[in-house]
């Protein structure tokens, strides 16, 4: 589980009219990637359908959201694709010739609709204001009346001489005016330039608000019922015509176009050919379950070709592959670090985040946002990190007199909670040398690396066994000269003793470096502990029970959302610049899977 490991190469020979519910029917799992191999004869899907499907895009822009949802046929008899597409626009022609004149009612329907809205908005501020309306609507050779609405507030002046009056219309805002016809078509120009539309005054107003409101929501009844009464008509037609059939028919070809623009073929035959991470069995049955014209095998890859890698990793393991993507997709020769991350990141985190309520929390909310984010699954983990550490320091949201403490309170002996992460950083730095170990030994030079990295790996094992007991600084010199000796026997000359002097000094001060980020660790490890202890005496310094749960609710809340961003922030740096630089490039060629076909909604 340590190597990723590379697509399976699949072809496919299937009639040439089954070519689009083939590649539908193997896209469904999102498991294939095309990868098409030089042939003379080339099937071309888009050159033969884009007039056709530029028809589609036509009617679609015009009545796309009167057409029923998508429904694929059950059976499908063979047909070449371009078949298939004139047979489905064919329907969607029968509907449009029937229904074009029921749709331009409907959107005049609806049009009244969204007008009555607003003039019921707009008459709903005047129950307690009083306006003759009745007024308004009365016919003169001089005047013009009318209501503008705008999107949002706009500085435009009325035209002079002219009454007006603003309204606030919900999300709009309203501008009543009443000015000569003159001054009107000046102000009209200007109001339309700023993108408002105007609504001329209903000749049924009244001179009383509830007598307008009373009308108002009659004739919006009216226009409600005929626009459920011609949606139903609609949806009759539309089943009728076999439309959603057709729609679905549509899609999957524009999908087909859209992402397979070119295939081998000859007259009879086409070659679906590339990669994929599933099972042999599933493909297999993709193809029979779809009941194709097709052949389906697994020879070895093409000469030449570059296999796409997959990170197989347990379920539980698959949300710790994001610290490995975020370097690009480990190589063929080197190693998916998913697996040692799923104990190694929720105990950085845990260790920084140690309290065994708010872990508990995190578990919660890690939980409970699983399907919609999956990247939060990687808070279930921390969490329960969090209560073990929590549980070790005797923490419970914030304090430390409820649970005693089965290791140490961290403020009580703060060197041992910064000493901790430095010896495991260590610990972890060692562990990047030796995956490099394994890494030189996939690309058969494990031999070199013997000579000379190992000699670093000896050197800073025995710097850090000097510091702790200094007769064992003999080690540094024994890696050291390992080091060396290690590279005047691969190139036989001195300069590049010399020259081997400069990389070991380099990655000498990278690893102190690297080793010291991890006091990090145990820093945040205290800051955690000191501003639970700030908290608590702040709730107990309130005076009142009340107002000291009010203060150790709103801390606990603070330290949940802020500690939980800056901790998971230094887990990933320490992870990806403290860890992965020893062994990880990320030179491995990405899986990109065919997008699956669209699906009825």
């Amino acid at each position: 589980m340590l190597r990723p490991v590379p697509a399976r190469w699949f072809e496919v020979l299937v009639a040439h009219d089954d070519a689009a519910p083939a590649l539908a029917a193997l896209a469904a799992g999102g498991a294939i990637e095309l990868e098409a191999q030089p042939a003379e004869a080339m099937l071309v899907p888009l050159a033969e359908l884009r007039p056709l499907l530029e028809r589609y895009q036509e009617l679609a822009r015009l009545y796309q959201p009167y057409w029923p949802a998508p429904r694929p046929r059950r059976t499908t008899a063979p047909a070449s694709a371009r078949e298939v597409l004139l047979r489905a626009l064919g329907r969607l022609s029968m509907w449009h010739a029937s229904a074009a004149s029921l749709v331009r009612v409907l959107q005049a329907r609806e049009h009244e609709l969204t007008e009555l809205d607003t003039w019921r908005t707009f008459l709903g501020h005047f129950r307690e204001r009083p306006l003759d309306c009745e007024l308004l609507v009365r016919d003169g050779p001089v005047l013009s009346r009318r209501l503008y609405v705008f999107a949002a507030p706009v500085d435009l002046a009325p035209p002079a001489p002219a009454l007006s009056l603003r309204v606030p219309l919900r999300e709009e805002s309203g501008l009543l005016v009443i000015a000569p016809h003159a001054a009107m078509e000046t102000f009209h120009r200007q109001a339309t330039a700023l993108k408002g539309r105007y609504l001329e005054l209903p000749r049924w107003l009244h001179a009383r608000a509830e007598e307008n409101l009373a009308a108002l929501e009659r004739r919006r009844q009216r226009a409600q019922h005929g626009v459920e009464r011609l949606r139903r008509v609609l949806a009759r037609l539309g089943e009728a015509c076999a439309l959603p059939e057709a729609l679905a028919d549509i899609e999957r070809l524009r999908w087909f176009a859209e992402h397979v623009p070119r295939l081998p073929a000859s007259e009879h035959f086409a070659w679906v050919t590339g990669w994929t991470g599933a099972p042999e069995t599933a493909l297999r049955a993709a193809i029979e379950r779809a009941a194709l014209r097709a052949l389906i095998r697994f020879p070895h890859p093409p000469a030449g070709l570059t296999p796409p890698l997959l990170l197989s990793n347990p379920w539980w393991v698959r949300p710790f592959e994001i610290f490995a993507r975020a370097f690009g997709v480990p190589g063929r020769a080197e190693v998916d670090p998913s697996m040692l991350l799923a104990f190694i990141a929720p105990l950085l985190f845990g260790y920084m985040f140690a309290d065994v309520g708010q872990g508990f929390v995190l578990v919660l909310v890690g939980l409970a946002l699983a399907r919609r984010y999956p990247v939060t699954r990687l808070l279930v983990a921390g969490g329960a990190a969090a209560m073990v550490f929590g549980l070790l320091f005797g923490s419970a949201f914030s304090r430390e007199d409820v649970l005693p403490a089965l290791w140490l309170h961290p403020l009580d002996d703060p060197l041992t909670v910064l000493g901790v992460p430095l010896a495991a950083g260590a610990a972890l730095l060692a562990l990047g040398l030796l995956l490099n170990a394994i890494e030189a030994h996939w690309r058969g030079l494990l031999a070199r690396w013997a000579l000379t990295d190992a000699g670093v790996l000896v050197f800073y094992l025995g710097a850090l066994a000097g510091i702790l007991h200094a007769p064992l600084f003999w080690l540094a010199a024994v890696g050291l000269a390992w080091y060396l000796l290690g590279h005047y026997a691969l190139e036989r000359r001195p300069a590049a003793v010399v020259v081997a002097v400069g990389g070991l000094l380099e990655q000498v001060f990278q690893l102190a470096v690297n080793t010291l980020s991890f006091a990090r660790v145990g820093a945040f490890a205290l800051a955690h502990a000191g501003l639970s202890s700030a908290i608590v005496v702040l709730a107990g310094a309130a005076g009142h029970p009340l107002a000291a749960f009010v203060i150790l609710l709103a801390g606990n809340v603070v330290m949940i959302a802020l500690e939980a961003l800056v901790v998971s922030v230094q887990t990933t740096r320490l992870v990806l610049f403290e860890f992965f630089i020893r062994f990880l490039h990320g030179e491995g060629r990405p899986f990109r899977p065919l997008p699956q076909p669209p699906s009825p909604s």
